[in-house]
C-alpha cells in the first residue's frame, strides 16, 4: 500500500482507525475520539486540529482589564475632587438665634457692644440704686423771694474807717471781696465824710419831719442819687441803692474819733429788691 496515498493517512481504511475512531486506539476509531470518522485528514487532507482553550491567556486579560478600570476610576476621583474643591459653594451659615445675654448689670460684652438693659434687674442691683439714690442729698430748694420793700434788716450799725460795711448781707458785715462792701466812713480835716463804695448811689434826705418809707427812697434815689461823699452830722437820713440793688435808710447817730479812729454809728433800714 502507498503510504503517499492521502486516502490512507494515519493509519488503515483511510481514517477507521487513526485519531478520529469510536474508540480509543484501536481498529475503526481513533485517540479517544468522539466526533466522527475522519481524525487527522480523511482521504487525504489533513484538518487543523481545534484550538485549545486560553484559559491562561483569559486571566491574563482580566487582570489587566481590572488595573485599567482601577487606573480610570483613580483619575476620574481625582478631577472630580480637584472641581469640587474650587468651583462648590461655601455652606450657608447655620442660622443662629438671639443671643442671650449672660452679662449682669453694668457689664460689657466682649466685642464692643454694651449689654443691652434688661428691666428686669436683680433684686441686689435694684437694691442698690435705691440705697444710692436715698443717699444722696436732696437739692437746695430756694425760697420763694420777698415782695419788694419787704425790711430784710433793721438796726444798729457801727462804720469806722477800717471797718467798710456790706448792706447786702444781714447783718450787714465787712465783706472779704472789697468790692461787695457798700459804705465806708473817714476824715477830711475835722469833718466826718460818709463814702458810697462801688457804685453805690446815695442823697441826703431832707424833709426832717419825716423820716423817708422804701417808696420815698426809691422815688428818688434811682433818678437824684449820686457816688459823691456825703457830709455827716447827727441826725442826718440818706436814702441809698447798693450795689446789689437793695435800697436802705440810713439815720447817722453818733459820730466819734478822728482820721484812723473815726466811727460813726447808724440806725439802718435794709429793704429787699
Amino acid at each position: 500500500m502507498n503510504t503517499e496515498d492521502p486516502r490512507h493517512a494515519n493509519g488503515p481504511y483511510g481514517g477507521y482507525e487513526g485519531n478520529g475512531g469510536y474508540e480509543g486506539n484501536g481498529p475503526h476509531g481513533g485517540n479517544n475520539g468522539h466526533g466522527g470518522y475522519v481524525a487527522n485528514g480523511a482521504y487525504g487532507t489533513q484538518i487543523p486540529a481545534a484550538p485549545a482553550r486560553a484559559t491562561q491567556h483569559r486571566g491574563a486579560w482580566i487582570g489587566a482589564g481590572a488595573t485599567l478600570v482601577a487606573a480610570v476610576i483613580g483619575v476620574v476621583g481625582t478631577y472630580m475632587v480637584s472641581s469640587n474643591n474650587g468651583n462648590a459653594n461655601p455652606a450657608p451659615p447655620a442660622a443662629q438665634g438671639p443671643a442671650t445675654s449672660t452679662t449682669t448689670p453694668g457689664e460689657e460684652i466682649q466685642g464692643g457692644d454694651q449689654a443691652p438693659s434688661d428691666s428686669s434687674e436683680s433684686p441686689e442691683a435694684t437694691q442698690s440704686a435705691e440705697a444710692s439714690e436715698a443717699t444722696q442729698a436732696p437739692a437746695p430748694t430756694t425760697p420763694p423771694g420777698k415782695p419788694a420793700g419787704t425790711v430784710e434788716w433793721q438796726g444798729a450799725l457801727a462804720i469806722t474807717y477800717t471797718d467798710d460795711k456790706d448792706l447786702d448781707s444781714a447783718p450787714p458785715v465787712e465783706s472779704e471781696i472789697r468790692e461787695e462792701n457798700d459804705f465806708s466812713v473817714y476824715t477830711f480835716g475835722t469833718t466826718k465824710m460818709l463814702q458810697p463804695d462801688n457804685g453805690v448811689k446815695a442823697l441826703v434826705w431832707k424833709d426832717s419831719a419825716k423820716a423817708p418809707s422804701y417808696a420815698d427812697c426809691a422815688g428818688v434815689v434811682d433818678t437824684l442819687g449820686t457816688s459823691e461823699d456825703i457830709k455827716m452830722k447827727t441826725g442826718l437820713v440818706v436814702c441809698a441803692s447798693t450795689n446789689d440793688g437793695r435800697l436802705a435808710r440810713l439815720t447817722v447817730k453818733e459820730l466819734t474819733g478822728q482820721v484812723s479812729d473815726v466811727t460813726g454809728v447808724f440806725d439802718v433800714v435794709v429793704w429787699s429788691r
